[in-house]
């Protein structure tokens, strides 16, 4: 695995991950017929909290991010994109350790969703994600904190 890092976004960093997201969901959105060049870029711009956002690189570069957004029962993990090249690297399932870690000790559920028929549904249900429940488009998860 190669050497990674985060670090805490800003807003400078919005283009990026708004491209970065429209190629790695592109294929999932395309399958499942709601792919619009357009719209896949600005709900990131939309919905973009560089609060609660961390930038992933590699070897200094940008690579991907991630975000853990606290709500009334649980965070929400969301915007978790890595670029292709990188994906099956193991970074992502060290990236996700090290939040759930983080979120055990504190004894926080983390709740996502991921798109249907996605390949990164395996990564989450070997981290304890288990089915809420689910729509034509999405699948809803939730991990309840692990305490040793």
């Amino acid at each position: 695995m190669a050497d990674w890092a985060t670090r805490s976004a800003s807003w400078a960093d919005v283009e990026a991950v708004a491209e970065l997201r429209a190629v790695v969901l592109r294929a999932d959105l395309e399958r499942l017929g709601r792919y619009d060049e357009h719209r896949v870029r600005q709900r990131l711009r939309d919905g973009f909290e560089p609060g609660h956002t961390r930038v992933i690189e590699v070897g200094g570069a940008f690579a991907g991010c991630v975000s853990l957004r606290p709500a009334a029962d649980a965070h929400w993990l969301e915007h978790f994109y890595l670029a292709p090249h990188l994906q099956g690297s193991g970074i992502g399932t060290a990236v996700l350790r090290s939040l759930l870690e983080r979120c055990d000790r504190d004894g926080i559920r983390v709740r996502l969703n991921v798109l249907r028929g996605s390949p990164a549904r395996r990564l989450y249900e070997r981290h304890g994600f288990t089915l809420v429940s689910e729509d034509p488009v999405d699948v809803f998860m939730l991990r309840e904190p692990v305490s040793e």
